[in-house]
């Protein structure tokens, strides 16, 4: 096939939440053709689609944007392989990976009783951490073709202690560390970068007890919450930057200085 004019970026978890913002951001404001990655709930997958589809203004349209939706479980490295190709066979190309799959149970962070779940620690290992290397390993060779950007979701729990569990912010952190050592070994042909996003008040983000987001929001130096937009912004910055790789940028409103 033809390979499309726009850039093609992928969004795992691209449904909901951040995944939403970071898909709205790319295809409005970037003008890229956008792939939605989503593990269960087609409805607002698809709802997302349609929505892009109908605001993006097209002006040149042999060269307009698409947007489609993919189930995939990013849990699996199979199904990751899959959504890869997929992707490639129905868009042609792949300029931007934007992994932001993840996962953790709210726990007490500062009850070790509480962290002393096994599997938590073997899921959030798996999900924040090894479907970002699998994910990258299934999309390398298509981001070198394009001197693409790889970007991950990670969290200001990875650079502080402290979060939703011990096991989510210990693997947060591995996140960081694994993006930037790719950002060394992926080098010149594709750049790596992190976002650390603070607390948001998305769905996963109020799931939080009121008087922890009280006091969250009172220890930011900004005394408010960042944005999923906010957060858009970023990747956004690092999806077009050509000259940044290996950063990790936080985007907490203040709540980790």
């Amino acid at each position: 096939m033809t390979a499309p004019t726009t850039k093609v970026a992928l969004i795992t978890a691209g449904s909901n939440g951040v995944g939403a913002a970071i898909a709205r951001c790319l295809a409005l404001e970037a003008h890229m053709s956008i792939v939605i990655n989503f593990h269960s709930d087609s409805s607002r997958a698809n709802a997302l689609v349609q929505e892009l589809s109908q605001s993006h203004e097209v002006l040149d349209a042999s060269a307009a944007p698409q947007f489609i939706a993919i189930r995939a479980d990013m849990g699996n490295r199979d199904e990751i392989s899959r959504l890869v190709g997929e992707t490639i066979l129905r868009m042609g190309r792949l300029d931007v990976v934007v992994s932001n799959a993840g996962w953790t149970r709210m726990t007490d962070f500062m009850d070790l009783t509480q962290a002393d779940e096994e599997a938590d620690w073997d899921r959030c290992f798996n999900m924040n951490v090894k479907s970002h290397f699998f994910l990258f390993q299934a999309c390398r060779e298509h981001l070198e073709q394009r001197d693409g950007a790889f970007i991950t979701t990670a969290s200001v729990a990875g650079v502080v202690p402290g979060g939703s569990s011990l096991p989510y912010s210990v693997t947060k952190s591995a996140l960081i560390h694994l993006s930037r050592s790719l950002a060394v070994i992926a080098a010149p042909k594709i750049r790596v970068n992190s976002v650390a996003p603070g607390v948001l008040l998305t769905d996963w983000g109020r799931q939080f007890p009121e008087e922890k987001l009280a006091q969250v929001k009172g220890k930011s130096a900004l005394k408010r919450f960042a944005t999923p937009e906010d957060v858009a912004q970023m990747v956004k910055f690092f999806a077009l930057a050509r000259s940044v790789t290996g950063g990790n940028a936080v985007v907490d409103a203040g709540f980790s200085i």
